[in-house]
């Protein structure tokens, strides 16, 4: 699986308005629903913030991936964020997040769900990733970071 499978570059925002973690999953749930790719946007913001509230999301080295898992989706969808200035998200290391990736499914795709799980945690162990990502000003040039290192 590539993430450009799931990930459109409508759904890439840069920066994120949002200076908090539920206004950033918000933002981002928001983008999926403006690009037509949820069935409900209200149901996939709850299942995400009811997800974010049995533990944070903030999986280290600057990384959060928010999910989760409902009928507001017909199948697996990606939304990519960069605040303009790292966010609080209760990371397991105490570091602010400065990439946020948000995923939703159907609750029938777990495989799908897991495989972009472990594809978004592999780009994120590679520094050049990480750094290029950090460099990024625009959506598009975040979008065209995620391609380059999905080749």
């Amino acid at each position: 699986m590539k993430l450009t499978d799931i990930l459109t570059a409508d759904c890439v925002r840069v920066p994120l308005k949002a200076t908090d973690k539920t206004a950033a999953i918000t933002e981002l749930v928001d983008a999926l629903a403006d690009a037509g790719r949820v069935t409900c946007r209200d149901t996939v913001l709850q299942a995400v913030l009811n997800r974010e509230e049995t533990a944070s999301t903030g999986i280290g080295k600057g990384l959060a991936v928010p999910h989760g898992k409902c009928n507001g989706c017909s199948e697996l969808v990606m939304a990519l964020g960069k605040p303009a200035t790292p966010l609080d998200f209760e990371s397991k290391d105490g570091q602010p997040v400065e990439i946020v990736v948000l995923l939703a499914s159907p609750p029938d795709k777990t495989g799908p769900h897991i495989q972009a799980l472990a594809r978004i945690s592999r780009l994120m162990l590679m520094d050049s990733f990480r750094q290029a990502v950090a460099a990024a000003e625009t959506a598009e040039e975040l979008w065209d970071i995620v391609r380059a290192h999905e080749g």
